[in-house]
């Protein structure tokens, strides 16, 4: 068990002065019955105390070790100024807690051991393996909001686990596999230090190695027997997205780490080189790549579904084990981004990144884009971390800043605008909209008056005419963390409690209207006639309320310098290559 919070009592002077007793027998009794005394104290204390007022509701949570290879550069902590109302938000991260507290359990007593919760019904789904992805999604979450014996009990549910003693013939989805279970095992480990875990978390990586071994480039394959190592490709297409191609390389890689095995290091570090040697125009990558020979193909460009965690995964890898090819990558990438791919709507000056199809933007803004304002400004800190070699110019690191504001305040006004309360899953922008990066040099030629553009902060809009924007797809919301994933950024980076606020506003939100008697639910009509879907995706226990709760709970909580999150939000600790690793695993960054 964990130690308490507790420090065990310690005896006070005794009134006796045993070195002038005179009697060896009554000095002996008298410190045996000392030292009986003090055991009973340090052992009994605990369990007296918690009989008279309780047991402590969390644990102390010691902080994970660090892997050896002392720290790259990295993001500095935020400003040490600590808001005085912390009481206020302490508070408001045991809302959080609570709301966890009551997905988690609606999931273990109605759905596990399936994956996900029917949360209006009560019953369950298998979409991602039948593995219990709620569970492996959860664990990390479990841990950081102190949650130890549901973390414990959890744990010991999947001991002796094997994922290859499934259903005949099964065929498990690499990227779905990769960021959920091998994501989840990892960060429980890191945190955690359970052997179990790295026990799972090696198999489980042996069972998806073959997904590169059974294409002729080496890219991954859609999906792999976890019996025969067999794979298929995505309806027997002969492409590979972008994003699924390239989200891998932050789990693999520390697996490479805790191991010692270069095989996780070397396969996705073949994958990645294609893009690296592609050179594509602008730092923007086609989002279908062919699985043959790893060429691009198509004409559509986006950071949306099909590449949005791929060019997430640039900036990561540096921030994780200071890999420079991905820094450098990353940086074109952004550039490409902010000078090709953003825009301003015409009245409110909100700020989206579209689509690029043959040449023409698609003005639209997913939700699942929304992660761009937060990596955007997180970049800007780490790659000014060094001033005195800072990886982008000053006007550069301004224009990474408020892209990253600007784009993050459109995704949480976005949700403020609706009359739930709740942001719609696409946004429709007026298709009038201006390009971004031409309307900041206007701004820089008549002399930089008044605030940049887009970073005015709109007023929320009740007026659906008013809004610059129409939503589709039913209205709806599917649980998703990108917009509070991108305040949390926000929050830490910048230290501006307005954040937290909208933060508070969206959350409130959700637990009005998603909330149901066995969980949370995805639901249609963000701004009016809410219909329940029947659906709690484990991102949302994963991704959703962690970074809910972290943008509340204290800022040395998972401190960004320390820690890095994968795509579904399983922090990852940050780490540098020893040189025996280096040379054994052919590492050349």
């Amino acid at each position: 068990m964990l130690p308490t919070h507790r420090v065990p009592p310690s005896p006070g002077r005794s009134r006796f002065d045993f070195t002038k007793a005179s009697n060896g027998k009554f000095v002996t009794r008298w410190a045996l019955l000392g030292v009986t005394v003090v055991a009973l104290l340090w052992f009994g204390g605990p369990l007296i105390s918690d009989m008279v007022y309780g047991p402590p509701e969390f644990d102390y949570i010691p902080p994970p070790p660090r892997p050896p290879g002392g720290p790259h550069v990295r993001p500095p902590p935020p400003p040490s100024r600590p808001p005085p109302e912390q009481a206020l938000w302490d508070g408001r991260a045991d809302e959080v807690r609570e709301a966890f507290r009551h997905a988690w359990t609606g999931y273990k007593e109605k759905a596990f051991p399936h994956d996900e919760l029917a949360s209006v019904s009560g019953g369950s789904t298998d979409k991602y393996n039948g593995w219990s992805v709620t569970l492996f999604d959860s664990l990390d979450t479990m841990w950081i909001m102190g949650m130890q014996e549901e973390f414990a009990d959890a744990v010991k549910s999947i001991k002796g686990r094997h994922f290859n003693a499934t259903k005949a013939d099964h065929y498990a989805g690499f990227f779905e596999t990769t960021i959920r279970y091998l994501g989840g095992i990892l960060s429980a480990y890191a945190l955690s230090s359970d052997p179990e875990l790295k026990r799972l978390a090696d198999e489980l990586g042996q069972i998806l190695l073959p997904a590169f071994d059974g294409t002729e480039s080496g890219l991954p394959a859609y999906s792999v027997n976890v019996e025969t190592g067999e794979v298929k490709l995505d309806g027997g297409k002969n492409t590979v997205l972008f994003a699924e191609a390239t989200s891998c390389q932050l789990e693999f890689k520390y697996l490479a780490k805790i191991t010692g095995k270069k095989e996780y290091y070397q396969k996705v570090q073949k994958a990645m080189n294609y893009f690296y040697k592609a050179d594509v125009k602008d730092g923007l990558f086609n989002d279908n790549w062919f699985i043959k020979d790893g060429t691009p193909t198509g004409s559509h460009f986006t950071i949306g579904a099909t590449a949005d965690s791929g060019y997430e995964y640039l900036l990561k890898q540096w921030l994780l084990s200071g890999d420079t090819k991905a820094r450098d990558q990353y940086i074109k990438s952004a550039t490409g981004i902010i000078n090709k791919l953003l825009y301003l709507t015409p009245n409110r000056e909100l700020m989206y990144v579209g689509d690029l199809v043959s040449g023409s933007l698609v003005h639209r803004l997913e939700h699942l884009s929304c992660f761009l304002g937060g990596v955007l400004g997180l970049g800007a800190v780490g790659l000014s971390s060094d001033p005195a070699n800072p990886y982008l110019s000053p006007q550069d690191k301004k224009l990474h800043e408020w892209a990253g504001h600007s784009l993050a305040y459109t995704c949480a006004v976005s949700y403020a605008d609706q009359v739930t309360g709740v942001g719609p899953d696409q946004l429709m922008m007026s298709p009038t909209g201006k390009k971004w990066i031409d309307e900041v040099r206007k701004w820089e030629a008549d002399g930089e008056q008044g605030t940049p553009p887009g970073m005015s902060d709109a007023k929320p809009e009740q007026d659906p005419s008013k809004r610059d924007y129409y939503t589709s797809w039913g209205n709806a919301y599917l649980l998703r963390p990108e917009t509070v994933e991108s305040i949390f950024i926000m929050w830490r980076t910048t230290g501006d409690v307005k954040w937290r606020e909208r933060g508070y506003a969206i959350f409130q939100g959700i637990n009005k209207h998603a909330r149901t008697e066995f969980g949370f639910s995805t639901f249609n009509g963000v701004d009016g006639n809410v219909h329940l879907l029947d659906d709690m995706p484990s991102w949302f226990l994963a991704e959703t309320l962690k970074y809910l709760y972290l943008l509340f709970t204290d800022t040395e909580t998972i401190p960004l310098e320390d820690w890095v999150f994968n795509t579904e939000a399983h922090p990852l600790p940050v780490f540098t290559w020893t040189e025996e690793e280096r040379q054994v695993f052919g590492i050349q960054e």
